[in-house]
């Protein structure tokens, strides 16, 4: 049976010539195609021609499977219509499908405009870049930190005794500063708890038991636990004490920790990581462990800065408030500094001299006079691993920078007075 090669206009449509298969014979059904406007979308209806007087098969618009324009000004050579289990249904008269399609008021949606148009594809990608920084710089953050007003204390707690104890267990080991000694900077400490004001805390509610304890083996460092425990080790006191500086600098430091506690940073981290994996998730669909790993390791250098800040703003106003200086502070970050910056070039400068030694192995008779010493290597201290990446410089970036402004006892980021 010859099809019609044209178009004709009916009542009810504009009518497109086509074959069914309609999976029930391998043999296509020619068929005259109308497509109709409904509230919810173009209708599909079907009139058979080989059945004369035969009723018309009518598919609602959630019932196929509409087929998408890649290039409008290059239109794909035949059309095919799924028609889910009733088969399927194929078009070669595009330009008539495509007439009829807009004339039954489809409009492409924005997926389709993308594939179509690049300025649509591009201004969708402008957007979602624009969408995803936004939600990233001040999304995360504001939402990560109305989270964290619901998250236990109990928890917190919880999570800084496991913690703790692992850390016990590998890196960390008992103080040993005298008993003595402890005891002054506990007091000290327990000076600064109590005449905290409640205008400096995020969380007016948030009121974790603040203790401090003593450990040795990490270097110069101190650090705070989520639920209110600081630890301070063994060699960031003893680095205030070759230094020339009184209590009140390694009382600033602890002022720097109470800090992150009670603005709970290790928490807002932890909901931030959260939050953000779930936005992205939702914006990109399935994250790839790379994506992700990459998100948290961007995310985590971000907000630890803007953590530092925080925690800084807190120990200048905290110091200020009981009339303590933040100079002494700022000059034992200061000299940590350039125990670090000496530390590292002195490793650097072994390192080549091994490498040189390596190198020059090979041109030496084995009969030499004397064998060739390698260079001493520095034996480190107890509280200095040899491997050690913990120290106040690793886990509180741009220490130069906030210890400059320590010692000015304000920083640009911080509320004035």
């Amino acid at each position: 049976m010859s099809h019609p090669s044209a178009a004709a206009d009916t009542p009810t449509g504009k009518l497109v010539s086509g074959r069914w298969f309609d999976g029930l014979s391998s043999k296509p059904q020619p068929v005259m195609v109308t497509l109709r406007p409904t509230p919810k979308g173009p209708s599909l209806v079907l009139h058979p021609l080989s059945q004369p007087g035969a009723a018309p098969t009518e598919f609602g618009f959630k019932d196929v499977g509409w087929p998408e324009a890649w290039n409008e000004r290059r239109p794909q050579v035949r059309v095919v219509v799924d028609l889910r289990d009733h088969g399927s249904l194929e078009i070669d008269a595009v330009a008539e499908w495509r007439a009829a399609l807009a004339a039954a008021g489809d409009r492409p949606g924005i997926a389709q405009r993308m594939q179509t148009r690049w300025p649509v594809l591009l201004g969708v990608a402008v957007a979602a870049v624009v969408g995803l920084t936004l939600f990233y710089r001040y999304g995360t953050p504001w939402a990560a930190t109305q989270i964290t007003r619901f998250v236990p204390l109990a928890w917190e707690t919880s999570v800084a005794e496991n913690v703790l104890k692992q850390m016990d267990e590998g890196t960390l080991k008992p103080s040993k500063l005298p008993p003595e000694r402890q005891a002054q900077l506990k007091a000290r400490f327990d000076a600064l708890v109590q005449q905290t004001p409640s205008t400096l805390h995020r969380y007016p509610n948030y009121k974790p038991p603040l203790t401090l304890e003593f450990r040795s083996g990490m270097g110069a460092n101190a650090f705070a636990l989520p639920g209110g425990k600081v630890v301070m080790t063994d060699g960031i006191v003893k680095a205030a004490a070759e230094k020339g500086l009184d209590d009140n600098a390694l009382v600033g430091v602890l002022a720097h920790e109470i800090g992150h506690v009670v603005y709970r940073h290790t928490t807002r981290m932890v909901v931030e990581q959260g939050v953000l994996n779930m936005g992205m998730g939702l914006a990109l669909g399935d994250v790839s462990g790379i994506v992700s790993t990459g998100a948290s390791v961007l995310t985590g250098l971000a907000y630890s800065r803007s953590h530092e800040r925080e925690a800084d703003c807190y120990a200048i106003a905290l110091m200020r408030h009981t009339a303590l200086p933040t100079a002494p502070m700022g000059k034992l970050l200061l000299a940590i500094a350039r125990d670090e910056e000496e530390r590292d070039e002195r490793e650097e400068q072994e390192a080549k001299d091994k490498k040189e030694a390596a190198t020059d192995a090979p041109t030496r008779q084995a009969g030499a006079s004397a064998p060739k010493q390698s260079p001493r290597k520095r034996t480190p201290s107890a509280d200095e691993p040899e491997h050690a990446v913990w120290s106040l410089l690793s886990s509180h970036p741009d220490t130069v920078k906030r210890a400059t402004e320590l010692e000015q006892g304000h920083a640009p980021q911080c509320a004035k007075p």
